[in-house]
């Protein structure tokens, strides 16, 4: 039997920042909410990975730093008081009852009558090349994400990739960095149009179409690279005192198949209301697939009132039916 002090409305997995708006938003819809994160510290991939990175696509900001970001989220998320564990990575789901989940941890069960599920960060791993030498200089050259910038300061620097968050580190870089050179092997860039204008028109050396990291030349540090045409086949050595591969993240579904949700292609599948296929689940974010799905946060903030919005209407109709 569960105590009722333990028994929460909603719970919510995963404090990024989507996470965090559907922890204010159950809050000021009077929910008993309770909020797990697997890291020692709310903020998500914006924290982990880039908290120095300049946000540009988030409502009512024109522009601003990911860790102001995750605090003016965290602000926002407490005003309700809810109960939030850190450290705290969910390994599984079980639907005990009507209205009763069970949350598993290493530290214990949690229930609620809903489960809200914001993963985010927690599922996803940088994609890695494979190229001879790489990994023996990853942490001493080699960065899938860059925390701070300072380390790169006067140094030659070449981004590989050609998504939002390597045009964004290119441009950011820019009067950090001694020198800054960008490839990307594909025929467009997969970033922002106004972003990729800005990039063009800059002092970033653009690499591009078709050009790849072929070689990466140092012994005990990075030393240089080798980049080269994937179309003409010229090849070209540069030095370089840092590489960052931006080159996209891979996603781990397996613990979310395995508690029984629906996957599809590379995310957990959702109706327009944000419910899976388990009752009284609901999902939000990078996380969540659907026709149409845009990965932003804004998005992802939307998502988040939604989940909320029907787990209340779930909450409320298992009251009625008393």
């Amino acid at each position: 039997m569960v105590r009722q002090s333990e028994f929460y409305d909603i719970t919510i997995v995963g404090a990024g920042p989507v996470g965090l708006y559907a922890t204010y938003y159950a809050g000021l819809r009077d929910c008993r909410t309770k909020l797990l994160e697997m890291y020692p510290q709310v903020g998500g991939r914006l924290i982990s990975m880039y908290p120095e990175k300049e946000i540009f696509d988030v409502a009512g900001h024109p522009k601003i730093l990911a860790a102001d970001l995750v605090r003016l989220l965290t602000e926002q998320a407490m005003q309700y008081r809810p109960t939030v564990l850190l450290d705290e990575r969910v390994t599984g789901l079980r639907i005990l009852g009507e209205r009763v989940i069970e949350l598993a941890t290493p530290n214990g069960n949690h229930y609620t009558q809903t489960a809200i599920l914001t993963a985010g960060c927690g599922a996803f791993v940088p994609r890695r090349l494979d190229i001879p030498h790489l990994i023996d200089l990853e942490g001493h050259g080699i960065y899938y994400y860059l925390k701070s910038f300072e380390p790169l300061r006067g140094r030659k620097v070449l981004i590989v990739g050609g998504g939002n968050s390597a045009v964004d580190w290119a441009l950011s870089l820019l009067g950090i960095a001694a020198e800054v050179t960008l490839a990307h092997r594909m025929y467009r860039f997969q970033a922002h149009e106004a972003m990729v204008d800005r990039l063009l028109n800059s002092d970033v050396r653009v690499k591009f179409p078709y050009f790849t990291l072929k070689s990466v030349l140092g012994e005990d540090r990075v030393t240089g690279a080798v980049i080269w045409n994937e179309r003409s086949g010229k090849e070209e050595e540069i030095a370089v005192d840092a590489i960052v591969l931006s080159i996209g993240m891979l996603t781990n579904l397996e613990p979310f198949r395995q508690w029984g949700l629906n996957i599809v292609g590379s995310g957990i599948a959702v109706a327009p209301d944000m419910s899976t296929n388990l009752p009284g689940v609901y999902a939000a974010g990078d996380i969540v697939t659907y026709p149409g799905k845009v990965l932003l946060i804004t998005a992802g903030s939307g998502e988040a009132a939604t989940a909320v919005n029907t787990a209340k209407e779930y909450i409320v109709a298992g009251e009625l039916g008393r």
